[in-house]
């Protein structure tokens, strides 16, 4: 059996250019951008090791210990999936940002 190499590329858009005239940053200071980061379905290969391809079918990270109220906190329970068991950083990042104003 041949082993085969996949490499998977993620891609972020990149963060917003800082306002060219000082005067701008002042005027738009009061607006703020609200970003809310969640995490979707995982991507683990289990099956990496025999040389396939199997993803669990986990749809969206759910922290471990998420009914304790430790969700401001990255503890070992935060980071860890209760529905797969796997880490957070398996699972595909999803950023949305909305404005909003004082």
């Amino acid at each position: 059996m041949t082993k085969r190499r996949v490499v998977l590329k993620r891609e972020e858009p990149p963060p917003p250019p800082p306002p060219s005239n000082p005067s701008m940053a002042s005027a738009n200071s009061s607006n703020t951008i609200r970003v809310h980061v969640r995490y979707g379905e995982c991507q683990r290969n289990h099956a990496a090791n025999v040389g396939g391809y199997a993803v669990d079918g986990c749809r969206e990270f759910m922290a471990a210990n998420a009914g304790t109220g430790d969700e401001e906190e990255e503890t070992d329970g935060t980071l860890t999936c209760a529905a797969c068991g796997c880490h957070r950083n398996f699972h595909r990042r999803v950023v949305e940002t909305e404005p909003s104003s004082p």
